[in-house]
């Protein structure tokens, strides 16, 4: 008999609601949620396009993403899956943006802040910061902060800029596509906790 919704354990994510019976086949779910947020982050570097004019960074799906996994499986799987995402792209694995791999490009510099804002992202979250609207706006704003952190000193070394002109190019034309990013977490992540937080009710 299944136990009763008011017995289970309040999850601290989402990720946290997906059943596992026993530890052993806990650890297999984790394994595979790391394998497939990896593949996901992945997947969405390659909706991306670059306008030289504007700046040698591309514009991405990426970061959304990430922010999202982060929020989604926690810390420890989300430092995990980028982790691995990392890893593998810098050993030759294409599956940086437009299928790259490696650290020559420019835009190297946001993925170890990738790594950095989804575990930061994650414990947050699992604290209750994507449970309301502004507290995940908060939450976005401060994943995108930390991604710009390591995306913007990599960009100047490796483009040979001043600070003034990576912030230029790295950051000011990207503002108007994480708004909108924002918006939409805001409205995803406590939209699926109020639908959790009722099915339990229900439940009980």
């Amino acid at each position: 008999m299944a136990a009763p919704a008011a017995a289970l354990p309040a999850p601290r994510v989402l990720a946290d609601l997906l059943p596992a019976a026993s530890r052993a086949s806990a650890i297999a779910r984790d394994a595979v949620l790391v394998l497939a947020g990896a593949g996901l982050v992945g997947a969405s570097a390659q909706v991306a396009f670059t306008i030289p004019q504007i700046s040698p960074v591309p514009f991405v799906l990426t970061t959304f993403t990430v922010l999202l996994l982060g929020a989604a499986y926690g810390p420890l799987r989300a430092g995990l899956a980028m982790a691995v995402y990392l890893a593998a792209g810098v050993a030759g694995m294409p599956w940086f943006t437009d299928g790259t791999s490696g650290y020559a490009m420019p835009s190297f510099g946001y993925i170890p802040g990738f790594l950095v804002a989804a575990v930061v992202v994650g414990w947050l979250a699992g604290r209750g910061g994507d449970r309301t609207v502004p507290r995940t706006i908060g939450l976005m704003v401060l994943g995108n902060v930390i991604m710009y952190a390591f995306g913007v000193p990599y960009l100047a070394f490796a483009a040979d800029m001043d600070a003034v002109t990576a912030i230029e190019k790295g950051v000011l034309p990207y503002l108007a596509g994480d708004f909108v990013k924002l918006l939409a977490a805001a409205a995803l992540l406590p939209g699926a906790w109020w639908a959790v937080n009722r099915f339990r009710s229900e439940e009980r």
